[in-house]
């Protein structure tokens, strides 16, 4: 399952942290620095914010699968995004 599979109709969720609610992350309306970054390899996403990290958990963004295509990205450079 995709992303927008684990998304469905979800529109918030719950940060693992503060353990409340929080909005997802909006790419329309909302800068993607502001809430992550990538970690030392950059293959894992890391929540900056609770909006982030709600965001994170909600469309599963560290699965396994993700973090390999991410490392093969890696290795022939072209991840992460500019």
């Amino acid at each position: 399952m995709g992303c927008n599979g684990y998304k469905s109709v979800k529109i918030a969720f719950l940060d693992p942290i503060t353990r409340l609610i929080f909005p997802l992350f909006n790419p329309r309306t909302m800068d993607w620095d502001d809430h992550f970054m990538w970690n030392k390899t950059s293959t894992i996403i890391v929540g900056k914010t609770p909006i982030g990290r709600a965001t994170i958990e909600a469309l599963k963004l560290n699965r396994e699968e993700l973090k390999n295509l991410r490392s093969a990205l890696v290795a022939i450079g072209i991840h992460p995004p500019k």
